[in-house]
């Protein structure tokens, strides 16, 4: 009931601060009702180790199907009837935990026991990618009207938390909403995966990658043990993503902050901690307050036709040169005077029906892509930070 009053004063508040959109409006009040609800470690487990349900996602994680692909490889896959407990190469991993973490065996054992290989997990990693997609296949979905306007909703929110994050990391408002929006719209899908079982597959299952994934998990049990948390309870992404940001354990672990000042990090309900977060990433991945992130730009004369087909051979996005040198070969881009002195790319993004538009990719793009290597991610997150900045005035 307490949960249903607060929602209510605080649609009225909405309403009246001018939040009229019924999109912007619950979206912001979605925000908030996530803020109010109980954390996903929050329902206690009587062992330690037995699965619970979660607090946002309640459907059950995908069951292991029959047919295990990494058996039929001939990998080593899960013993009959012991999970992952019975192997092996866990029980290494256990008493590497217990010797360089003075993690129980015990404890471990059992969470291990109430973990399950997801088979659809190795599939969706090893699924081909036929031809990799286009601007305008990948940006349309996520610059929708909706999701611009939950950006606008979600910013006048938190605004105050916004601006003392701008102040503390020099990353714009609209920037840090624009990656909570194409990472989960907002909070509204952070995943529906259990995190334990998605690494351990990945970690045990998945030799291509087993070594990163293996961190990742030691890193996830070490969240999990710093935050109180049952390791068989959090949900997220299938490749083991956290939270309303979609943060590694690693990243989490590294760059996550309480900027909320309440003890702990919290990136599923806390939205100070999620935006404080998302501005310290960034940050610490060299973001240049006040610099642009891409400048549009044009090609003409001789050198024009070599340098697309030098951005293409990059696969829409080129190497890093000086401006100097592109302007050389042909590329025309209104600058402002204070632009930092640093290499810059040219980026490319495809339209259905003419040439691409063509960009030059400053430094704070590159820092975009150290949140997701596309460059059409880091190109979308500039998007619809633009139309939501555009939307707020």
């Amino acid at each position: 009931m307490k949960l249903i009053r607060a929602a209510g004063i605080a649609l009225h508040r909405m309403q009246s601060a001018g939040l009229r959109s019924p999109v912007r409006t619950w979206v912001a009040l979605g925000a908030l009702l996530l803020s109010l609800a109980p954390a996903p470690w929050a329902q206690p487990s009587a062992s330690g180790a037995a699965e619970t349900a979660d607090a946002h996602d309640p459907r059950p994680a995908p069951k292991a199907a029959r047919g295990d692909p990494s058996r039929r490889a001939g990998k080593a896959g899960p013993a009959e009837g012991a999970g992952f407990a019975g192997r092996s190469d866990v029980r290494a991993f256990i008493d590497e935990m217990a010797a360089t973490h003075d993690f129980d065996r015990a404890t471990l054992t059992r969470a291990f026991r109430g973990a399950r290989p997801l088979p659809a997990v190795i599939a969706a990693m090893d699924r081909p990618l036929l031809a990799p997609p286009k601007w305008y296949e990948y940006a349309p979905p996520l610059l929708a009207p909706a999701r611009v306007d939950g950006g606008i909703a979600f910013l006048a929110a938190h605004r105050a938390a916004l601006q003392r994050a701008e102040r503390e990391y020099g990353v714009p408002p609209e920037i840090v909403v624009a990656i909570i929006g194409v990472e989960t719209f907002y909070g509204a899908n952070t995943g529906r995966h259990r995190t334990f079982d998605a690494l351990a597959t990945l970690a045990f299952d998945y030799p291509r990658r087993a070594t990163f994934f293996r961190g990742e998990l030691e890193h996830f049990l070490l969240l999990t043990r710093d935050l109180g948390a049952d390791p068989l309870t959090p949900r997220g992404s299938f490749a083991g993503a956290l939270g309303m940001p979609q943060f590694m354990p690693g990243s989490y672990r590294n760059f996550a902050v309480d900027f909320d000042a309440d003890g702990r990090i919290d990136l599923w309900q806390s939205i100070d901690d999620v935006v404080g977060s998302v501005a310290a990433y960034l940050a610490r991945h060299d973001w240049q307050r006040g610099q642009p992130i891409l400048l549009p730009a044009t090609v003409a004369g001789d050198g024009g036709a070599l340098l697309l087909r030098r951005v293409e051979a990059g696969g829409g996005l080129s190497e890093r040169r000086a401006l100097e040198a592109w302007t050389a070969d042909g590329l025309t881009a209104a600058t402002p005077p204070d632009l930092a002195a640093d290499p810059v790319g040219v980026l490319a993004l495809e339209r259905r029906d003419a040439d691409p538009e063509l960009f030059v990719a400053c430094h704070n793009f590159y820092v975009l892509t150290r949140y997701n290597r596309s460059r059409l991610y880091a190109a979308t997150v500039a998007a619809l930070a633009q139309a939501i900045k555009a939307g707020e005035r």
